[in-house]
């Protein structure tokens, strides 16, 4: 189950990041300026934010293997359409319809380990479906940057296109939307993992706009999402642009901070579980995000003051490593919040990341535009960035919903 979902985390990363990392063929091909650059970036983003919502709510309702197999193949379908656009008006749009199709990848995920794994284990197998993110994020430069070259911009999406059907069937054949539904699962495994035999209830939408903490992660996470976006969208132009390198040299440097993700990701899903055993929920996940992004923001910072090259790869290596280090955490609480639900509230509150990296993706391109400056949209950043962190502290994942809505099957 895991294999899988860390599967397809690294084919959402990798067809996310097709994008930027092809930045350079794609805007000399079509004749893209930084503002419009930034609304290509930021289409996805938007259409993410907006169908975020009702695809976790759709997946907790009706299950997720139904809904994945929808969204890989949706957006496996627009990923390879954008390999056939001619202007600005249609890459944008092959975007924003990959953004529709793509919306709830995530939260869908989490729906899955909140039914298949223990609670305990919830932050542990959230850093391992994120650091599989990261992987797909360090492959793109690596392997995209070269394939490009020989085979053209174009080329990259019809392949990606193609990655994503094959897993797409291949959920749609194995996978079961509840562990006991699963031939060869024991009594033994059934225990463990917590599995109750019932039907799926409908979402309490009542009950989860009530809950104080659920929005205040939603607000903490817009803001955390101003500071991955910037790595996800604008990193890699930044790097070739703002910071002098290469394009050949981005191509190895901007897969840094991901394969650093991939170690944050798991050290810090292991080190949530440790301190949950010792300290508890509540106070070991809201330090965990808390301290991480102070930390990251400071970084931040840095990276838009300092030219020296080793300095700057270091930085922006170390800062990604770090951020990524609470993501469990803050998934875990999110999930924690939504009890039987996680897949809706962390729809909701990765709608807000979406927003955020919206309005992150498009402001840059302006701020770009209107200064010429790339360094100062990264200060800016560090200062969202800052802010978040003193949300999370405020977070009690235990005020939330109980796991007690899950409806008996009729005799």
């Amino acid at each position: 189950m895991l294999g899988l979902l860390c599967c397809v985390s690294v084919i959402t990363f990798v067809d996310r990041l097709a994008i930027p990392v092809a930045a350079a063929g794609i805007r000399a091909d079509l004749r893209l300026s930084p503002e419009q650059w930034g609304w290509v970036l930021s289409a996805y983003v938007l259409a993410n934010a907006v169908f975020e919502i009702p695809s976790g709510a759709f997946g907790d309702r009706h299950g997720q293997r139904l809904e994945l197999t929808r969204i890989v193949s949706w957006w496996s379908v627009f990923t390879a359409v954008t390999g056939w656009c001619r202007n600005f008006w249609q890459i944008a749009a092959s975007r924003f319809l990959f953004g529709v199709g793509a919306a709830g990848a995530y939260p869908n995920a989490a729906g899955v380990i909140s039914r298949w794994f223990p609670k305990r284990e919830h932050a542990q197998a959230q850093g391992f479906v994120w650091a599989a993110s990261r992987l797909g994020g360090a492959l793109a430069p690596l392997a995209l940057v070269p394939f490009a070259a020989r085979f053209g911009w174009r080329a990259i999406f019809w392949l990606l296109g193609a990655v994503g059907i094959v897993w797409a069937v291949v959920w749609r054949w194995w996978f079961r939307d509840s562990p006991e539904e699963m031939a060869g699962i024991t009594a033994g495994e059934l225990v463990e993992i917590g599995a109750v035999d019932g039907e799926r209830a409908a979402v309490p939408w009542a009950r989860l706009v009530r809950l104080p903490h659920l929005w205040l992660i939603v607000a903490a996470y817009f803001c955390y999402a101003f500071g991955s976006w910037f790595y996800f969208g604008w990193f890699t132009t930044w790097l070739v642009r703002g910071a002098g390198f290469s394009v050949a040299q981005m191509g190895v440097f901007a897969s840094f901070p991901f394969v650093m993700g991939i170690a944050g990701n798991l050290a810090g899903g292991a080190m949530a579980e440790r301190m949950v055993e010792r300290y508890g929920r509540r106070s070991s996940y809201r330090w965990i995000a808390a301290v991480c992004l102070v930390v990251t923001a400071g970084i931040l910072l840095a990276m838009s003051l300092v030219r020296d090259h080793r300095a700057i790869v270091a930085l922006a290596t170390v800062g990604f490593g770090v951020m990524d280090l609470m993501l469990p955490a803050a998934w875990a609480m999110c999930m924690s919040l939504g009890g039987q639900f996680g897949g809706t509230a962390t729809g909701m509150m990765n709608t807000a990341g979406n927003l955020g990296g919206w309005v992150c993706t498009v402001a840059f391109g302006y701020l770009v535009g209107m200064t010429g400056d790339y360094n100062l949209p990264v200060r800016a950043i560090a200062g969202m960035v800052l802010v978040a962190a003193i949300l999370f502290v405020r977070v009690d994942c235990t005020q939330g919903l109980q796991d007690d809505l899950r409806v008996s099957r009729p005799a």
